[in-house]
């Protein structure tokens, strides 16, 4: 696989569709690699005439770690962040959208479509708010402005999303992503078991790192509430959240639309934390016609 120099560190990347097509950075959600994205969703977006970058953000998959320094207090840094404290972070959302704008440099890209999905989604409103020049247009996907009032998870969600296998055991880390996304999946749409667990371990052997993800999960506290941010967005943008998300309820996507001007939001019933097989067609169309739409 491919790796880049960016922002100083070293990115794994995968790219798909013509060269010459219109580029479009897919940036992934917490502890999650670049595998993590469904086949067909990056191959419709192909299909669709995109040339899809895909990576691993720092501190994941096959991309740069940063190790060493003290071990993360989460419950501490989550505890600081619901009574809005400053909570202190190795990096940033800021130093992670700077990975991306690295990371097309080294691509030679000076503009691309920006979708984000989750942790990702907060990392392109980041960019396109700081790097406007960088950023033809923005879909967030079931992300957060950092709005406390909106952005708080149901608690079973967020205890399974922060228990912790043995990284060394395969087998029980794909139970265990196998179990997250039981909790925090779509309940309107079933998921394939035998598929599931497929995507599961194809993340797993990829490489789970949980020191890596409770870093980023630093990075997203640390961020605080952005919505003053936002505020400065003008790339076109497209927010989908699915309306059955435990994980980040709905009202936090509709806040995320309400901060950025002129945002369309598009809100899917039945949908979870998730990209559900069922609906991957119809999210492709509606990021690959709010992308047409910005380059005319």
């Amino acid at each position: 696989m491919p790796t880049a120099g960016a922002n100083g560190l070293t990115l794994a990347y995968e790219l798909h569709g013509h060269p010459a097509a219109s580029p479009l950075v897919l940036v992934m959600g917490l502890g999650m690699p670049l595998v993590f994205w469904p086949d067909a969703f990056v191959a419709g977006l192909a299909a669709k005439g995109f040339r899809v970058v895909c990576f691993d953000n720092r501190d994941c998959g096959h991309s740069e770690k940063l190790a060493g320094g003290p071990r993360p207090n989460l419950a501490l840094a989550i505890g600081r962040s619901l009574l809005r404290l400053k909570v202190r972070a190795p990096y940033s959302l800021d130093d992670m959208a700077r990975d991306v704008t690295g990371l097309l440099d080294a691509l030679g890209i000076a503009r691309a479509h920006v979708v984000g999905v989750s942790m990702g989604g907060m990392i392109g409103q980041v960019m396109a708010a700081r790097f406007p020049d960088r950023v033809t247009s923005l879909t967030s996907i079931m992300a957060s402005s950092g709005n406390p009032r909106v952005s708080r998870g149901r608690p079973a969600a967020m205890r399974t999303l922060l228990s912790r296998p043995d990284p060394n055991d395969i087998d029980a880390v794909v139970d265990h992503f196998v179990a997250v996304f039981g909790v925090i999946g779509s309940p309107g749409y079933a998921s394939d078991p035998l598929q599931l667990r497929s995507l599961c371990e194809r993340v797993a052997r990829r490489g789970y790192y949980p020191a890596g993800t409770a870093r980023q999960l630093l990075a997203i506290l640390a961020a605080g509430d952005r919505r003053a941010e936002l505020a400065r967005v003008r790339a076109p943008t497209l927010v989908i959240h699915g309306t059955q998300d435990p994980l980040l309820p709905v009202a936090a996507g509709r806040d995320t639309a309400r901060h950025i001007p002129g945002a369309r939001l598009l809100e899917l019933e039945g949908m979870g934390h998730d990209l559900p097989t069922a609906l991957l067609p119809a999210v492709v169309d509606a990021i690959a016609q709010h992308c047409r739409a910005a380059e005319a």
